[in-house]
């Protein structure tokens, strides 16, 4: 698990339009990285639709909101659109990233186990340093709790 206080992973992966969203470019302002499994289903959708519907909070605050998953860019293009989502969706298709961030796991459903991301949030403070490192989080006021976690980041 990342430690608070600890550098933030760097990256640079593909937005949904091809271009490259890269963590160092960022630096100077917080960050909101939230993985999440899977486009366009029912937990997902609702954590991301939170997200969008506080999305002016987390602008006010200077943040900028980015979604990672392992699908492909034409994926994030469907969801982003299909639920008119204003942050961009970072394709991290080898799961890199998630693995960097220690979010890539073997889950277990029905029985069966398989590789899969672990639910989490990242605040990154504008000095590049995890602020809050919230794994296993629920869809329902998620965003409200990564809200609160940016007011104490100041």
């Amino acid at each position: 698990m990342i430690e608070e206080g600890a550098p933030a992973p760097g990256f640079e992966l593909p937005n949904e339009d091809g271009d490259t969203v890269s963590l160092a470019a960022l630096r100077g302002k917080p960050v909101v990285l939230f993985f999440y499994p899977k486009d366009d289903t029912p937990g997902c959708t609702k954590e991301a639709c939170s997200f969008r519907d506080e999305y002016h909070r987390f602008v006010e605050r200077g943040a900028v909101v980015l979604g990672i998953s392992p699908d492909s860019e034409k994926s994030h293009v469907k969801f982003r659109t299909k639920f008119a989502l204003p942050y961009s969706l970072l394709a991290d298709t080898d799961h890199a990233v998630c693995e960097a961030y220690d979010v890539w796991r073997e889950k277990s459903m029905y029985g069966r186990k398989y590789w899969g991301v672990f639910r989490s949030t990242f605040v990154i403070g504008a000095d590049g340093t995890v602020a809050r490192a919230l794994y296993g989080v629920k869809p329902e006021g998620h965003a409200d709790e990564v809200l609160a976690a940016l007011t104490s980041v100041g």
